[in-house]
């Protein structure tokens, strides 16, 4: 099993935000973690990733516990994390901001170079010198996609990649995504824009009152008007 969930909880102060999440992923493939805002979806990535502390249960990643450790170890264990927030280095440069992201990597676990990077985002190689925090939004989910990736990570979380981005550049962030998963990485993705999350997913799960409520296909969850009207549509 490559990454697997069981039984997960968390809490923020007394509120409790995840009610025993559960979910596998037995092998490399993009999956979709749909549901409203505060259904506990980033929550649930920053539980696995250890930026918040899971108060019980399990996250194990090709046999290993995660949980209840640092995050600088669960990502030297092939765990990648690509923020909402995106968290750029501002005053260091592109290139230092992706030097920054760079580890050995766990065995099996596909490498990644800097010109890899380059190549997918050619406007990061044209600004390769500039400060962080001088480029726009797009640019810089792109330099925190590629600075994950520069971990050598066995399964790569990504919290809301598109959103705020044009859509030409929405575009390219799925062909990445798309590519990431093609060379073996797993992709664990939170995503607004459900008609995204279905086009390049093959497992969909629905999140709502921090549980997992619907688990399937892309397919299955296009067919289903029950879990779409009642955990994602707004009224």
């Amino acid at each position: 099993m490559l990454l697997s969930v069981d039984n997960l909880h968390a809490h923020y102060g007394k509120s409790h935000v995840l009610h025993g999440v559960k979910f596998a992923l037995p092998e490399p493939a993009i999956v979709a973690l749909l549901g409203r805002n505060g259904s506990g979806r980033s929550t649930t990535l920053k539980a696995m990733m250890g930026w918040v502390e899971p108060t019980a249960g399990s996250v194990r990643l090709n046999g290993r516990e995660l949980a209840g450790i640092r995050t600088h170890a669960i990502a030297r264990l092939g765990l990648g994390y690509v923020p909402e927030e995106r968290l750029v280095f501002p005053n260091l440069s592109v290139e230092e901001n992706l030097d920054m992201g760079v580890l050995p990597g766990v065995e099996g676990a596909p490498r990644w170079s800097k010109d890899d990077m380059y190549q997918y985002f050619p406007r990061l190689r044209e600004r390769r010198n500039q400060k962080a925090g001088h480029m726009s939004g797009g640019e810089q989910q792109m330099l925190t996609i590629c600075r994950s990736l520069l971990g050598n990570p066995l399964v790569l979380l990504v919290d809301e990649p598109t959103e705020g981005l044009a859509p030409k550049i929405v575009d390219v962030v799925t062909d990445v995504i798309r590519d990431i998963q093609h060379r073996g990485v797993g992709v664990l993705l939170v995503e607004q824009k459900m008609s995204m999350a279905l086009k390049v997913a093959q497992q969909v799960m629905v999140m709502g009152h921090g549980e997992i409520v619907f688990q399937g296909s892309a397919e299955a969850m296009r067919a289903n008007d029950d879990i779409r009207q009642r955990w994602l549509e707004v009224a």
